[in-house]
């Protein structure tokens, strides 16, 4: 292949034929059903589970719980994005645009954390397949949009998700 004909050379996307087609209605039903899960675990067995674990094995659990939602919701706005995008509601470039408030890497516990082996069964399961569900979307993102970018602050320092975390557990607690 020559110089001239590299530069004419369109590489295929798949993940963006896959969110701009048909195929995308099973992964789409795949994260929403996930969503739906989560929420009634959480608001039922979850919670009856809960009350049975030690304190440090509730700290950890109310912690990842908020892991969990907060991925589950980035994962549901990406996937909402790209369902407007392949109905015509809105551009690529609207949901480009869009997209740059959803996060796709909202990280778990180690399962080496203290009290991890305390927490339920299907608790983890859902942690779990939720990882998996933002690991394939962000991937697919990245191909579709390009590598993500480091978010910075207004004061221009780089965002730390783990800081913004303690932060928030911080408030909760009404700890300053």
């Amino acid at each position: 292949m020559n110089d001239s004909s590299k530069g004419s050379a369109k590489t295929i996307k798949l993940a963006e034929r896959r969110v701009f087609s048909q195929s995308f209605k099973p992964l789409y039903q795949e994260g929403m059903g996930l969503v739906e899960q989560a929420a009634e675990y959480l608001d039922g067995n979850g919670r009856a589970e809960a009350k049975k674990l030690s304190r440090l094995a509730a700290t950890l659990y109310a912690a990842e719980s908020m892991r969990l939602t907060t991925r589950l919701m980035q994962v549901a706005s990406w996937l909402l994005l790209q369902r407007a995008a392949n109905s015509g509601e809105m551009t690529r470039d609207q949901v480009a645009s869009e997209k740059s408030k959803v996060r796709l890497d909202t990280a778990s516990a180690n399962n080496d954390a203290a009290g991890w082996v305390e927490l339920p069964k299907d608790f983890l399961d859902l942690v779990n397949r939720s990882l998996r569900l933002q690991a394939l979307v962000r991937r697919m993102d990245e191909e579709i949009y390009g590598s993500a970018v480091a978010e910075v602050s207004p004061s221009g320092h780089p965002v730390n998700p783990v800081s913004d975390q303690i932060t928030l557990l911080n408030t909760a607690f009404a700890r300053g």
